[in-house]
């Protein structure tokens, strides 16, 4: 908003109008004309000046424009105008001691302008005055206005950074999370097999490195859905892809209710909830059909995924285990049944 207003500075020069008008119906000599332009174009000069320049550099344009406006009064009273510009930079670069300070300088020169050049004008004294202070206070207005807007910019900018370290810090912890365990479980067997081969149990070393290239895979896995829901392109987007996935494998795929709006935390969460339960199915489903629905009640927006598939027994893997922490950081919880298989977890509405 800052940048607009300086691109469109030339629109307050409209009231340069109160300079100029008397060129047309005043019958001023060649050599007076040609001092008033030169004037008008040294104070428009001034005027880009000072618009372009921070407040702590204002003093010598808004000085060299007071006196361009002093030296030009006794050929032109609408010079007037030009003394109300410099009381609105006054009001605007300076506090409101300062202020005060710089309108009163200003109306003793139009006191004694007034008294000692002004002929046939009784009422310059008057106008100059007035507009002298109620562009000047304009002046104060504005600065305290664009003073207001640097603040709410410097305190979006603010956010924006906080919100870049707290995505940053969650980046982490999910890493942290997928990856802690996986490493200490790839050590452990690494370690195990090492000291089965020393002990020439080669049967068992070779089990213990089986576990690990599973365990290193699933790793893979999850890293590259943890990623994707970084860049996901959005909660229906990925429902869409991951039925297409599902039908592709051979599942009927049913997708109940209106998928919810959510904010970006939650939907990132999901759309990695969702994938690892889809991924579940797809290894571990001895079923054929899918369904995928999403409802909402008093407590909060509500997802489940079922097959008809029948499980025996649910293991505790890296994958539940994940889903579980990313609910709870959400505060709900996973539920689950078996024969068929049923997944079912709410986002509360306060989340």
């Amino acid at each position: 908003m800052l940048e607009l207003e300086k691109r469109l500075s030339w629109v307050y020069l409209i009231n340069l109008v109160f300079y100029i008008a008397p060129f047309f119906y005043i019958n001023y000599s060649p050599l007076q004309y040609l001092w008033m332009t030169v004037a008008l174009v040294a104070f428009v000069g001034c005027y880009y000046w000072v618009y372009r320049s921070h407040s702590s550099q204002m003093l010598v344009p808004i000085l060299l424009m007071a006196l361009i406006a002093t030296v030009i009064t006794p050929l032109n009273y609408g010079s007037i105008a030009m003394f109300a510009y410099v009381s609105f930079f006054i009001g605007f670069a300076y506090n409101f001691r300062q202020f005060l300070v710089g309108v009163a300088a200003l109306l003793c020169v139009l006191v004694l302008l007034d008294h000692f050049f002004v002929k046939g004008a009784p009422y310059f004294l008057l106008y100059g005055s007035a507009l002298v202070l109620a562009i000047g206070v304009f002046g104060v207005l504005d600065r305290a206005r664009r003073d207001s807007l640097l603040k709410e910019q410097r305190s979006a900018e603010e956010i924006k950074q906080l919100a870049t370290i707290v995505e940053r810090e969650r980046i982490a912890r999910d890493l942290h999370d997928i990856m802690g365990h996986s490493l200490s479980g790839i050590v452990l067997k690494a370690d195990l097999a090492d000291k089965l081969l020393q002990q020439q149990q080669f049967q068992a070393a070779h089990q213990q490195l089986q576990e690990l290239a599973q365990i290193a895979r699933e790793s893979l896995s999850q890293v590259r859905q943890t990623v994707s829901g970084y860049k996901h392109k959005g909660l229906v987007g990925e429902v869409q892809a991951l039925s297409t996935k599902l039908r592709e494998a051979g599942f009927g795929v049913d997708v109940q209710g209106e998928i919810p709006t959510l904010s970006a935390r939650e939907e990132t969460a999901v759309v990695l909830i969702l994938t690892e339960l889809v991924t579940n199915v797809l290894k571990h489903s001895n079923g054929d059909e899918v369904q995928i629905s999403f409802s909402e009640n008093q407590q909060g927006h509500q997802l489940m995924v079922s097959d008809n598939g029948k499980l025996s027994e649910l293991k505790q893997g890296h994958g539940l285990t994940g889903i579980q922490e990313r609910l709870a950081a959400l505060n709900s919880q996973l539920e689950w049944q078996l024969s068929p298989s049923r997944f079912r977890f709410t986002l509360p509405k306060e989340a």
